[in-house]
């Protein structure tokens, strides 16, 4: 059986504890995260959405999630 490996990373400076290669997309669904309304910034540079399916997430990586805040 193999055993299942952790790794820490920050999002939005709370450490949180993911399985070894999760990669961005699914960490998004875990946090129940609406991709159209925020920004994703990996380790201080802005994300392509497009590309969160192949961005396998490391230990120590730092994400920020900003939302978007509607107004006027």
């Amino acid at each position: 059986m193999k055993k299942i490996k952790k790794i820490k990373i920050k999002v939005n400076g709370k450490v949180k504890s993911i399985t070894e290669n999760t990669n961005l997309l699914k960490l998004m669904k875990i946090l129940k995260i609406p991709l159209k309304k925020v920004a994703i910034e990996l380790n201080q540079e802005i994300l392509d959405k497009k590309k969160m399916n192949k961005i396998v997430l490391k230990k120590n990586d730092k994400i920020e999630i900003v939302h978007f805040i509607g107004g006027g």
